[in-house]
Order: structure tokens, then C-alpha cells, then sequence
């Protein structure tokens, strides 16, 4: 009942932020203008529509993760607010997660007008849309639950600015260290190699939850894939809000 609260209040305060209008604006924009690309472009046009569209909704909703998800508890701490909730019967770690809920239900109606936006424009050029693009739509709604549990933890321990770069260094090196891999693969048997391995094995892997190429040229999702990035955008993001709650349990606000 306390983080369903919590949660509440957050989706209540969250929704009135000019900043996530802001971003849906220019996500519209940029959804309606792939149709537009795509009648200017040589080739198959549904296949430039759907490409720029994933990634359209995919990059926004990131934006909006990042942008609000990094204010969550500053916001809080800032007004002093922080303390007369605290002062309540309601311990660190419901705080967390009700302002960690309450974004992700925000997250949720942003990406769903995206997507219902999306595939408004996308029926009225093509007439037909596949199980594929719905399925890569849960998966961008499950790496958007990650990087906002990691734009949380930040949020834990600095400022907004800080937390933003933070976060979105994070998105940008999950969805490159896939290429460690190849790497690996070239270097010989040694400490470099296992250090690289290490390395690889830490940092987190975002291309998980990409699956707009299979989407896009109509390819088969494998079950197995299919079932390891759920499991993993899942353990991923529940040992980052773990981490947050450690880490914001000894933060001292006196």
C-alpha cells in the first residue's frame, strides 16, 4: 500500500512535467516524418518506416528514462521533502521503489501513444503489421525499466546533470560492448584476454532487448534468445534497484 503511494504521487507529479510533453512532441514528430523519409526514399518503404520508428520510440523513451528518472530522488532531497516522508512509517527501500513504479506506469502510457501513434501511420501505408513489432516493443519497455532503475541509483548520490551523463553512458556502453566479444574472440589465451573477458561479463549488454532487425526483414526470433533477454533485462534490473537501496540506506541526510 505504501510504495502503491508513493508510486501514485510519483505518476501524478511525473505526468505534469513539461519536459516528458517536450519529448513525446518530438516523438510524434519524428514518427510522423519517417513516412515522410520513406516516400523520398528509393527502396522498400515499409521496411524505412518501421526502422525509424523502433528506433524513434526506442531513443524517447530512453530521453524521457533518463531525464526524469534522474531527478526522482533529487527532487526530493532538494525540496526537503525527503524527510517529512521518511519521518513517516515508510522505510528507504519502499521510497525506492514507489518512485521507481510510478515512472515505469509513466514509462508505460508514453511508449503505448507511441506505439499507438506508430502504428496508425504505419497501417495507413502498409495495412498489415506483424506479432514482431509488438514483441519488440515489450523489450524496449524492458530495457526502458532498466535504464531507469540505473538513472534511480545515480539519482541516489548526485545531481541531476551528473546523474543524466552517468545514465546515458551507460545506455551508449550497452549498446557497444557487444563488440568486446569479437574482440575476445581474436585475442590469444592470457591475463589481457581473461581481464577483457571480466570486463565483457560486467558490463551490460543493451543489444539484448534489440530486436528491430529481426523485426524489419521479417527474421525468426529464436525461443532460446527470446527467453535469456527476458530473464536478463529482469535479473539486470532488479540487482541495479538492489544496489540503489544499498547505496541510498547510507545516504545521510542530516
Amino acid at each position: 500500500m505504501k510504495i502503491r503511494a508513493i508510486a501514485l504521487n510519483t505518476f501524478k507529479e511525473a505526468i505534469r512535467d513539461r519536459i516528458l510533453y517536450l519529448l513525446l512532441f518530438f516523438a510524434v514528430a519524428s514518427l510522423v516524418f519517417s513516412r515522410i523519409l520513406a516516400l523520398l526514399t528509393v527502396g522498400d518503404k515499409t521496411k524505412i518506416i518501421m526502422d525509424m520508428g523502433l528506433a524513434s520510440i526506442s531513443l524517447f523513451g530512453v530521453l524521457m528514462a533518463i531525464l526524469m528518472g534522474t531527478g526522482l530522488v533529487y527532487k526530493e532531497i532538494d525540496k526537503k521533502t525527503v524527510y517529512t516522508l521518511l519521518s513517516k512509517p515508510i522505510n528507504r527501500n519502499q521510497f525506492l521503489l514507489g518512485k521507481f513504479f510510478g515512472l515505469l506506469v509513466t514509462l508505460f502510457i508514453m511508449l503505448g501513444i507511441m506505439t499507438l501513434i506508430f502504428v496508425i501511420i504505419y497501417l495507413l501505408h502498409s495495412g498489415q503489421i506483424t506479432w514482431k513489432f509488438f514483441v519488440s516493443i515489450g523489450f524496449i519497455f524492458l530495457e526502458l525499466a532498466l535504464i531507469t532503475s540505473v538513472a534511480l541509483l545515480f539519482s541516489c548520490f548526485s545531481t541531476p546533470i551528473l546523474s543524466s551523463i552517468f545514465s546515458l553512458s551507460f545506455y551508449l556502453i550497452g549498446h557497444i560492448s557487444w563488440g568486446l566479444e569479437t574482440l575476445i574472440k581474436k585475442m590469444k589465451p592470457g591475463i589481457t584476454k581473461f581481464l577483457t573477458q571480466v570486463i565483457y561479463t560486467l558490463l551490460p549488454d543493451l543489444e539484448n532487448f534489440n530486436f528491430k532487425t529481426e523485426v524489419v526483414h521479417n527474421l525468426p526470433i529464436p525461443p532460446k534468445i527470446f527467453i535469456f533477454s527476458l530473464f536478463y533485462g529482469i535479473i539486470y534490473t532488479f540487482f541495479i534497484l538492489v544496489l540503489a537501496m544499498l547505496v541510498f540506506r547510507r545516504r545521510d541526510f542530516i
